[in-house]
């Protein structure tokens, strides 16, 4: 591997979780941290946890951020549990894809779903090429939806830099 990885660590729960929100919050960050500690090309640079009923990206705070994290540099990896947690559906899936790959900066996204794995740093079988690929077609079927979504999704980054 011949890149550092700043990675950012994300985790949508459900509503739910906000009693317990302490241990929740507790528990991923020690699972994040003890995932990369002895991890010389990756480095934890923080953990973004949504307690949210919100499905959609651009409504969850802590996707926001590190989504602007990415846009910024400070984040070169997304690493999340499952896949589900980063989106909702097949559409909030193929924009978010579309988002980071369009970025000028290469942005890498790793899951550890056994079902429904992804890794764009080791690219098994093409599979940042395809998910790319995915990404376009979707998008240019659904440009006014994925316009609007992006237009959403930087005004949301741009409220989170005002305060």
């Amino acid at each position: 591997m011949d890149r550092k990885y700043k990675v950012g660590g994300y985790v949508k729960l459900a509503k739910l979780w906000e009693r317990a929100k302490d241990a929740a919050v507790a528990y991923h960050s020690s699972y994040y941290a003890e995932k990369f500690k002895t991890d010389s090309d990756k480095k934890l640079v923080g953990v973004y946890i949504d307690i949210t009923g919100n499905k959609e990206i651009y409504k969850r705070p802590e996707m926001v951020h590190l989504l602007k994290d990415c846009k910024k540099g400070a984040v070169n990896l997304i690493f999340s549990q499952t896949r589900a947690y980063l989106a909702a559906n097949t559409c909030d899936f193929c924009f978010l894809l579309k988002y980071l790959f369009d970025l000028p900066m290469r942005v890498d996204i790793v899951t550890d779903d056994d079902d429904q794995r992804i890794d764009t740093i080791l690219d098994v079988e093409n599979q940042r090429q395809n998910l790319k690929e995915l990404a376009e077609k979707y998008t240019s079927i659904r440009r006014k939806d994925y316009l609007e979504w992006r237009i959403r999704l930087e005004d949301e980054m741009t409220k989170a830099e005002e305060k």
